[in-house]
């Protein structure tokens, strides 16, 4: 299973690349630091869905160490 789908390997304050919801046609990816994680389910198979720092939404695609 891919890390970005699963709820446990994204904390708060994690940095991540997101997919926003506009952006899911050409998969271009935002980073940003995770605020807040708004899937409830331990994993998603499009990516656990986030909100960043900046207020932005999107589902998580990458993890940066």
């Amino acid at each position: 299973m891919n890390k970005a789908t699963a709820r446990e390997n994204i904390k708060p304050g994690a940095s991540v690349g997101i997919v926003l919801k506009q952006d899911q046609r050409s998969g271009k990816i935002t980073r940003g630091i995770v605020k807040r994680i708004l899937t409830n389910s331990s994993n998603h198979p499009h990516g656990i869905k986030v909100e960043l720092e900046d207020g932005r939404v999107g589902r998580v695609k990458e993890i940066h160490s």
